[in-house]
């Protein structure tokens, strides 16, 4: 299975929808792709979707907490949405639940980024 990812810009936040898997084959691209619109300077804030995704890594973990401390560079809030049960186990294990904020919708995100 192969990965998906869609980007959307909603005032000064950008949601990424990740489908698939997220692993050391496609992290780079969701990297590439985030850091792109991220240098455009628009975008602030940052919320991951996650409802689709099925597997991820120690790499895609390196993703998500990459763009973090770039996010926290800029000023700006980051968190996760629609993780399902086996990737909320994985973010408890890695302690990533401690830093950033999971809602249960991409518009509770949304709206706790102020944007709706």
């Amino acid at each position: 299975m192969s990965l998906q990812v869609g980007t959307e810009k909603i005032g000064t936040t950008l949601v990424v929808r990740l489908a698939g898997e997220l692993d050391h084959h496609t992290a780079e691209l969701v990297r590439d792709r985030v850091e792109q619109e991220l240098d455009k300077g628009v975008c602030r804030n940052l919320i991951f979707t996650l409802e689709q995704l099925v597997f991820m890594d120690s790499s895609g973990l390196g993703v998500i907490l990459g763009r973090y401390k770039r996010i926290s560079q800029l000023g700006g809030r980051m968190s996760l949405c629609a993780v399902n049960d086996s990737m909320r186990k994985l973010f408890e294990l890695s302690g990533i639940l401690k830093i950033l904020p999971v809602y249960d919708t991409e518009t509770r995100a949304l709206t706790e980024m102020g944007e709706v």
